[in-house]
């Protein structure tokens, strides 16, 4: 998806906004697109208050003029975007990094919805690879073993040569994955090794998902 489309994909998730919103902000391209869409219709007089995911876009958000809270407990609305999309709408996320904080704000609003392009949409989870696990620093090694153990081999994800710190400090671990049969089963699997903190499967939570395709957005809805 380029960053045009995202933009028109973000300006068509606003439908979703009414006025008096608490609004969890996503992290990456399709959630930056909203996000920018979300500050041009609040500096035009639309009231919301929103619960960022990640440092990045909690500046992106101060910037344009978005108010922010630190209390994800009760959300109207969470839009986010997802690396892959499942025909159950369930997903894999966590390629930017911020899968648990995404996870917290996803599960604690009403309406999760997820903007993404077509190439995103997956008959499997797992078709592309790649489950980001994140871990506390301490308990790495740890996991990967557990995790090899289990038949996910991971590596620590680096950036510019050095680990790569998620906004809570932790690790993320990338496992090698085909198309996982049970994905459920799989996240508490990995959830119950002591020091892994998340996974990014993320099982029964969108309510929706935007899809841009074709030039134009299409919704697919959970029909569970």
């Amino acid at each position: 998806m380029t960053d045009q489309e995202a933009a028109a994909l973000g300006a068509e998730a606003l439908a979703e906004v009414k006025s008096g919103h608490v609004v969890g902000l996503g992290t990456g391209q399709a959630a930056t697109a909203f996000i920018h869409a979300l500050g041009q219709a609040v500096r035009a007089g639309l009231t919301v208050t929103a619960v960022p995911t990640s440092n990045a876009s909690a500046t992106l958000a101060r910037r344009l003029g978005i108010p922010l809270i630190d209390e994800p407990v009760a959300l109207d609305l969470a839009v986010d975007g997802a690396d892959e999309v499942d025909p159950r709408l369930d997903l894999i996320k966590g390629y930017g990094g911020a899968l648990v904080r995404e996870m917290v704000v996803a599960s604690a609003a009403r309406r999760f919805v997820v903007l993404v392009g077509a190439e995103k949409l997956v008959p499997a989870l797992g078709t592309r690879g790649r489950l980001p696990v994140e871990v506390v620093p301490f308990a790495a090694p740890f996991c990967r073993r557990r995790l090899a153990e289990l038949g996910y081999p991971a590596t620590v994800r680096t950036r510019d040569g050095a680990p790569f710190l998620t906004d809570n400090g932790n690790l993320i671990l990338d496992c090698a994955v085909g198309s996982i049969h049970d994905p459920a089963g799989l996240d508490a699997a990995v959830r119950a090794i002591p020091g892994a903190v998340g996974t990014g499967l993320f099982v029964g939570l969108a309510h929706a998902v935007m899809v841009w395709e074709g030039g134009r957005a299409r919704t697919l809805v959970r029909r569970d």
